[in-house]
C-alpha cells in the first residue's frame, strides 16, 4: 500500500466502519479497540458491516488497546473515535507513535479539540464532526443505519498552524462520507453538541429509538428546549451558528427554529425508525456515558454566566441516576423528565465550570 500510514484509536461501531471503508480505499490502516472480544473477532472475521441495502464484510489489522506499547511502528495520521472523556488519556497513549510531522484528528462527539491540542501541540490537530448512525452489539458486527452516501462530517483546525492538515483528513474520511471543510471547527463541533444535546441523552433516558421518542409531541417539545439551551450556551461564548449535516447559512437566518430544523434534518436524513443513540447503547451494556461532555457541558457554561439550564440538568441528574443504577432507562421516565426540566436549578458544586474555548 502506498500514501499515508493511518492509525483508528477506538474502533467501536462508527471507528470500525470508518477503518473497514479505508481499507477497502486501500490505506494502510490500524485498528486500535478496547474490547477485547471485538479485536479478536475483527482479527478472525473482519468487520462485517450491514447496512440498509448490503453487508460487507472487510479483512483489517486490529489489535488491543493494551498492544499500543508493542508497536514498532510510527503513524502519519490518528484518527480518534474514542468517547470524549476518554480523549485525553487515549492521545497521550498513542502521541509517541505519531511521527514528528504526523496529525492526530478528533472524530468525536464532544468539544475535544483542545484536548488533543493540549497533548499534540496546535501543529498537529485536527478537529472534525462526525455523523454516523450505527450500532454493535456482537464483536465484529456492525449495524450501520447511515451508509457513506447519508454520513456526513466536517473538518477544520482548531489552530491556523494546523490548517495545512485538514485536507488530508477530509481525504481520508470522503472514503465513508460527504466531507466538509470548515474555518471555525469549535463553531461547527458545538452545533452538533446542540444536536446531540437535543437527542442523545434525551431519548435513552426514555429508552426509546429517536423516531419513536420524538412522535411523543411533549418529548419533542423537551428535545427542542434541551437545545435551544445548547444553542444559546454557544452564542454567549461568541461561537456563530454553523450550518452542518449539509444545510446551508441561509438555513439558519432564522434563529428561533435552528434547533428544530437540525432535529428535523437529522431524523430524515441520518437515522432509521429503529435507530437508538449511542448513549442508550452504552448503558445496554452497562457503560457510562458522554452526557458530562454533552449536556453537562452546556449547563457548566450557562451557569458560570449565572444562568440556569433546567432541561440539560434535569437531564444530566436523570442520567445519573440510571448510571448509578438507581433507576432504569424506560418510558416511565418521561413523566419526571418533563416535571424536572420545569425546575430553575441553581448552580451547584456538582458542576464544575469547564473551559470554554
Amino acid at each position: 500500500m502506498s500514501g499515508p500510514r493511518v492509525a483508528i484509536l477506538g474502533s467501536g461501531a462508527n471507528g470500525a466502519s470508518i477503518g473497514a471503508d479505508l481499507t477497502r480505499a486501500g490505506v494502510d490502516i490500524l485498528l486500535v479497540e478496547q474490547w477485547p472480544q471485538h479485536v479478536e473477532a475483527m482479527r478472525r472475521d473482519g468487520v462485517r458491516v450491514e447496512m440498509p441495502n448490503e453487508t460487507q464484510v472487510t479483512p483489517v489489522r486490529a489489535i488491543n488497546v493494551c498492544e499500543v506499547a508493542t508497536l514498532r511502528e510510527q503513524f502519519d495520521v490518528v484518527l480518534v473515535l474514542m468517547k470524549a472523556y476518554d480523549t485525553r488519556w487515549a492521545c497521550q497513549l498513542i502521541e509517541p507513535y505519531v511521527k514528528s510531522g504526523g496529525v492526530v484528528a478528533g472524530v468525536q462527539n464532544g468539544m475535544t479539540a483542545d484536548v488533543i491540542v493540549d497533548v499534540m501541540g496546535a501543529d498537529r490537530s485536527v478537529g472534525a464532526v462526525i455523523e454516523i448512525s450505527s450500532t454493535m452489539y456482537v464483536p465484529g458486527v456492525i449495524e450501520r443505519h447511515s451508509p457513506p452516501d447519508r454520513s456526513w462530517f466536517a473538518v477544520g483546525a482548531p489552530d491556523p498552524a494546523a490548517s495545512d492538515r485538514v485536507g488530508e483528513i477530509a481525504e481520508l474520511l470522503t472514503h465513508s462520507g460527504t466531507c466538509q471543510i470548515v474555518d471555525d471547527i469549535r463553531a461547527a463541533k458545538w452545533m452538533k453538541l446542540v444536536s446531540n444535546c437535543t437527542t442523545l441523552v434525551t431519548t435513552a433516558i426514555v429508552g426509546m429509538p429517536m423516531v419513536e421518542a420524538v412522535g411523543i409531541p411533549e418529548m419533542r417539545d423537551l428535545m427542542i428546549r434541551a437545545g435551544q439551551e445548547a444553542f444559546d450556551a454557544g452564542r454567549l461564548q461568541g461561537l456563530p451558528a454553523l450550518p452542518i449535516f449539509g444545510l446551508r447559512a441561509s438555513d439558519l437566518e432564522d434563529a428561533e427554529r435552528v434547533v428544530e430544523l437540525l432535529l428535523d434534518t437529522l431524523l430524515d436524513g441520518f437515522v432509521l425508525p429503529h435507530t437508538t443513540t449511542t448513549v442508550l447503547q452504552d448503558w445496554n451494556k452497562g457503560r457510562h456515558s458522554e452526557v458530562d461532555d454533552i449536556n453537562g457541558r452546556v449547563v457548566d457554561v450557562l451557569h458560570s454566566r449565572g444562568q440556569s439550564a433546567p432541561v440539560n440538568a434535569a437531564v444530566v441528574d436523570l442520567a445519573h441516576r440510571i448510571e448509578r443504577g438507581e433507576i432504569e432507562a424506560g418510558p416511565h421516565n418521561l413523566a419526571e423528565l418533563l416535571a424536572r426540566s420545569l425546575e430553575e436549578v441553581e448552580p451547584t458544586s456538582r458542576f464544575a465550570v469547564r473551559a470554554t474555548a
